[in-house]
């Protein structure tokens, strides 16, 4: 996960109807992601040949006022997937703004440390999010900031300025692995757009690797 910190008005267009923008001590962000699906299943059964898969996200962070209480959640920019029936079934059913391309990972183990790193491929050119982690992963510190880039249970997708659609996500809380050194190699302005242009020269806020775990995406519901 690398962390950047932004003006909210780059996000105002993207802010879907009924939540406003989650912050952590007066910041925004938004957070470039890699992560790979394991085992995936849809609705409890598993589809041959889109069980394992790599991912790779741009997203921002909202709340939600319901019925007193704050939901904390993710707002999707666009998900990168390395095959089509998945963006198909993701943009159907969750409305989210998922695009198919050419991707590849990688991840090794010693002693020492971990290295990894998820690559996608956009008009000819691959993009890269590589990392080198310590092996142990340790709990988040309560209100740090990686508790506030992971600690969204809740996501929201923009349909049109009338209708957001909300889904639960479902999993324990993440350890997280130390970052000793990272590589940022992404073209944001040709994959997010101009606004997301000034990404490209900036360095992350901070950067860590969540360790994984099981996790559920509930049916939506229109809000």
């Amino acid at each position: 996960m690398a962390n950047y910190k932004v003006d909210p008005a780059v996000l105002q267009d993207y802010l879907p109807r009924y939540t406003v923008l989650d912050d952590y001590k007066g910041c925004v962000y938004v957070s470039l992601i890699g992560f790979m699906f394991a085992d995936t299943r849809l609705r409890g059964v598993p589809v041959p040949f889109h069980r394992n898969f790599e991912e790779v996200n741009l997203r921002f962070y909202v709340k939600y006022l319901h019925q007193g209480t704050w939901k904390r959640g993710a707002v999707f920019i666009k998900e990168i997937v390395p095959k089509p029936a998945i963006s198909l079934v993701a943009n159907t059913l969750y409305h989210e703004h998922y695009q198919t391309m050419r991707m590849k990972h990688y991840y090794n183990e010693n002693n020492d440390s971990i290295s990894l790193g998820y690559h996608w491929k956009y008009k000819g050119m691959w993009n890269k999010l590589e990392a080198i982690t310590d092996n142990e992963a340790l709990p988040m510190l309560p209100g740090s900031e990686e508790e506030f880039i992971a600690e969204h249970y809740w996501g929201y997708a923009k349909y049109n300025q009338q209708t957001t659609f909300e889904y639960a996500v479902q999993h324990p809380a993440w350890k997280v692995h130390n970052v000793k050194e990272y590589l940022v190699s992404c073209d944001f302005e040709k994959l997010y757009g101009d606004r997301f242009a000034f990404l490209q020269n900036t360095k992350p806020s901070s950067v860590f690797m969540a360790k994984g775990s099981a996790v559920a995406v509930l049916p939506k519901r229109k809000l």
